[in-house]
């Protein structure tokens, strides 16, 4: 079998040479097809698997070995497909996960939901009930219901998990983008990020104009990001590198001079 996986190919690589099509980007994806074919049969770590990946990488050497030392090129994109072929499996298991957690995500957005639309239920009814007792009491009850309905910490809370959700995603992005992950599932890892990423947006308007700028700033290489999926893989691989760098020095930041700053969670 090894041998075989040699033979195709050195065969399909030669047949790229006579038609000019021996590019990096076809090298990754004939050493992608030929080791995929086969690598969904061995172990992870087993001999039959390391043959194979040897195999592989010495038919790309071997068919460009008069070029002496610089192939470095051609031996990237090789490494490259043996990595997406061997993962091309685990990569299809990713997103069908993926797809369970987006539906769980949304169950229990919608559960959350319910629970604070129960919660502004019982206050109201509790809010009613108040009018009915002394003045006292009264204010008593006004102001704890008025703290549960304007908990700062809660939001910031929230705002914090939808930043580390959006952070997550970019670098599942980058780390599907480096070990062989298909284009789609590089979108679906961009869109949760715009997601979470506008989740994180403080409502408040006077944002200071450096904060702001760095939003701006990301919201640009989100945008480069989907646009690089399309073109080359090391654009789109530095796309993600930026994008994950602008998102780590804009999520860093303490929270912005809002009208909501005096209301910071206290030290634990």
């Amino acid at each position: 079998m090894p041998n075989n996986i040699k033979q195709k190919i050195q065969a399909d690589l030669e047949q790229a040479k006579e038609t000019g099509q021996l590019r990096s980007d076809r090298i990754r994806e004939i050493v992608k097809a030929a080791v995929s074919q086969v690598s969904s049969e061995f172990k992870a770590g087993s001999i039959e698997l390391r043959t194979i990946v040897k195999d592989a990488l010495s038919a790309v050497m071997e068919t460009f070995q008069e070029r002496g030392s610089e192939i470095k090129e051609e031996v990237t994109a090789s490494i490259e497909g043996v990595l997406e072929g061997v993962n091309s499996r685990r990569h299809e298991n990713i997103a069908k996960t993926q797809t369970e957690i987006k539906k769980l995500q949304s169950q229990l957005d919608t559960e959350e939901e319910q629970l604070q639309k129960d919660v502004d239920v019982i206050l109201a009814e509790i809010e009613e009930t108040g009018k009915e007792t002394s003045t006292s009491t009264k204010t008593v009850l006004d102001s704890v219901i008025d703290g549960i309905k304007d908990s700062e910490e809660a939001a910031l809370l929230k705002k914090r998990y939808a930043q580390l959700q959006a952070q997550l995603a970019i670098v599942r992005a980058n780390l599907a983008a480096r070990y062989g992950g298909r284009s789609e599932e590089v979108k679906d890892y961009l869109e949760d990020a715009k997601h979470w990423y506008n989740q994180a947006r403080p409502q408040a308007e006077n944002i200071a104009t450096q904060v702001e700028q760095k939003r701006s700033q990301l919201d640009d290489k989100l945008g480069a990001a989907g646009s690089a999926i399309a073109k080359k893989e090391h654009q789109l691989k530095q796309a993600l590198r930026e994008l994950l760098l602008a998102a780590a020095e804009l999520f860093k930041d303490k929270d912005h001079p809002t009208t909501t700053d005096k209301h910071k969670l206290p030290p634990a």
